[in-house]
């Protein structure tokens, strides 16, 4: 180990091009210049330590959020080398900070594998950066270079000696570069936390100097999980009713790819497989999750046909049957990644399947073997399973056929626009009969179409499939969306080809009952129509909460601080003669106040509906849509404040 250390220097800091491009073209480089790409900046610096960690020389980083909106991430790691790299003349250290691609994870000796997709490393942070300070603990001596817009502003220099070692990032993300300055502490503490899970053993802790208790103390949480994608499968299904006394949990090396599987079954319809690569959750799969598929599916079909589970059943038993109330992590670390699909998190490496299958499949055999209990009531499930998919293709087959023989097969409901373009058009999914009425009359005919939504969708977190094609609220929304069901891969797919609205706006009240309606929707299409919300289709409307007038001057107001402060401005000295209406619901608009505040792209505010974190997203909504009580009572009594759920 320690001569290892040694050997990490400025030689293996390889270089690959230049920073510029970064400030001009941002979003090629972190995906974009939003919510998404400033909190992209924390998990390149993280990264960077998380690389330290697997190869084993750190076991402790510190986030912190500080009062101005900067971060520093500390590490107990070697160190980034500071001694002047053989081609450069210069310290590695400053090589890593201004050159893109320089690191030591281009160099396969230094790191078999690295974390981060892009890969970009913290110059593409420095380059973002107002300003940037890196403070290196190495050698017994402290190190420092300071940087402007990723412009060094001195030479690195000694600054003190030390026992320890490790590196300090601390910078602070250029406001002229992203449209949105705030880091938000709950999307932080989920990756975090996400981290601490793929990596067992590393102790991840994150203070929030923003966040202040009734002490005046700073928010402060720590993050480190012994049984790594154990306890992340529990955690994730601590709603559901389990089948198995424990997850089943599987690791392997094949080859250069390391594989750790963990995976368990409970009682709910859905399958809820989250994978990564190298920490990074590959939203779209890969080849990673088609071994573990073909695995899972090859090891349980010759397990019940050899115990004779299977004799008396009369219908087919198909792939999915087998993954249905199935949880599962799959995590895999691969040297050179090839990632490819829509947004470049699909696993595109051969290799990977063959490694995942081996490994899942050797160990499920045993496990099936030594565990009959088990076993056989996996095998129940999945004959259910599928016995519930025939009911379920029937349903389906049976929405899609009213379609074709209704002629154009839209709901009566549905007011449609005009326009034929799909990337022109906009759906407003809207609760109620008077908002309805309110959105019709206010909306643009040419472009907006407008879906009231009457009856009561149905909470599908504790529906079988085929039950979800019977309710009506539903079947409106997949007849107006116009999409199908099965692809040649898999019968429950989206088909999207005919997808008639590139933008699905869900309009509710802004009450605690258009918050659960929301909630209802959001459920529906994360479990039955996830491609949506990945392709960025979905998103949520934005009512204002209040009209703050004073004789003909009004001001719309969407959170009780818009509303003090316009108060105060429009009020002057006096109060008392502003008028504050509370909107409790959107059929308390007129026309004209519900396309002003909400309807025209102009002036409207939209919320897209993102997955940063599947997994998270998987445990928030079997928690509020499922059966257990007091997890939902603490989540809604600690987000109160927020009135809004953002996914």
């Amino acid at each position: 180990m320690e001569e290892n250390k040694q050997n990490y220097s400025a030689g293996n800091i390889q270089i690959l091009e230049g920073l510029e491009a970064v400030r001009k073209r941002p979003a090629m480089y972190i995906g974009d210049i939003g919510f998404k790409g400033l909190h992209h900046l924390i998990w390149e610096v993280v990264d960077n330590s998380i690389d330290e960690a697997m190869a084993g020389y750190c076991t402790e980083i510190h986030v912190e959020v500080h009062e101005d909106n900067s971060v520093s991430v500390t590490d107990n790691g070697r160190g980034i080398p500071t001694d002047i790299h053989p081609k450069e003349k210069k310290s590695a250290l400053e090589v890593v900070m201004t050159v893109l691609h320089a690191g030591g994870k281009f160099d396969k000796d230094t790191y078999k594998v690295s974390g981060g997709l892009h890969g970009v490393g913290v110059s593409c942070v420095n380059a973002l950066s107002s300003d940037m300070k890196v403070t290196v603990h190495r050698d017994h001596k402290i190190f420092q270079q300071e940087y402007k817009i990723g412009k060094p502003q001195y030479d690195v220099k000694q600054i003190g000696e030390t026992d320890i070692t490790g590196t300090t990032v601390h910078f602070w993300p250029d406001n002229s570069i992203f449209t949105v300055h705030e880091f938000n502490t709950e999307t932080i503490v989920s990756r975090l936390q996400e981290l601490a899970y793929l990596n067992a053993g590393i102790r991840i802790k994150l203070t929030d100097h923003r966040e202040k208790d009734e002490n005046g103390e700073a928010y402060h949480e720590d993050f480190f999980s012994e049984g790594g994608l154990k306890e992340f499968v529990t955690y994730l299904d601590s709603t559901r009713t389990t089948l198995l006394p424990e997850p089943i949990y599987m690791e392997g090396m094949k080859g250069s790819i390391a594989v750790q599987v963990a995976l368990t079954y409970n009682s709910s319809y859905s399958e809820n497989v989250h994978s990564y690569v190298n920490n990074i959750n590959t939203h779209e799969g890969g080849t990673h999750v088609s071994g573990f598929r073909r695995a899972l599916t090859r090891s349980l079909k010759a397990y019940a046909e050899k115990s004779g589970s299977l004799d008396k059943v009369k219908v087919d038993i198909a792939g999915d049957d087998f993954r249905e109330g199935l949880t599962a992590i799959v995590s895999v670390k691969v040297p050179e990644p090839q990632f490819e699909g829509q947004t470049k998190t699909k696993l595109g490496n051969s290799e990977a399947l063959g490694a995942v299958d081996s490994c899942v499949g050797e160990v499920l055999n045993i496990y099936l073997e030594e565990h009959p209990k088990e076993a056989k009531s996996i095998v129940q499930k999945v004959i259910v399973a599928a016995q519930a998919r025939h009911a379920a293709r029937k349903a389906r087959e049976m929405v899609q056929r009213k379609n074709v023989l209704t002629g154009t097969g839209l709901p009566g409901k549905l007011s449609d626009c005009s326009e034929k373009d799909p990337g022109r058009c906009e759906l407003y999914l809207v609760e109620g009969d008077s908002a309805g009425g309110s959105a019709k009359q206010g909306r643009d005919r040419n472009f907006q179409a407008i879906l009231p939504l009457r009856g009561k969708i149905l909470n599908v977190e504790k529906a079988q499939e085929h039950k979800i094609y019977d309710n009506d609220e539903i079947k409106n929304m997949i007849t107006a969306l116009g999409v199908s069901f099965g692809t040649e891969e898999d019968e429950k797919a989206v088909n999207m080809e005919k997808l008639r609205y590139h933008k699905i706006i869900i309009m509710t009240d802004a009450d605690v009952d258009g918050s659960h309606i929301r909630t209802l929707i959001l459920t529906f299409f994360f479990r039955y129509m996830k491609d949506l919300i990945e392709n960025g289709y979905l998103y949520i409307a934005q009512p204002p909460l209040y009209l703050v007038k004073k004789g003909k001057q009004e001001r719309y107001c969407w959170n009780d601080d818009e509303r003090d402060i316009a108060v105060k401005e429009l009020a002057g000295e006096k109060e008392a003669n502003v008028n504050i209406q509370r909107y409790k619901g959107l059929g308390e608009m007129d026309p004209e106040q519900l396309w002003a505040t909400t309807m025209n792209p102009e002036t409207r505010t939209l919320k897209r509906v993102d997955i940063e974190s599947a997994a998270v997203a998987d445990h928030l909504f079997s928690m509020l849509m499922g059966d257990e009580v007091a997890p939902r009572r603490e989540f809604i009594e600690k987000n109160a404040k927020y009135a809004n759920l953002d996914v």
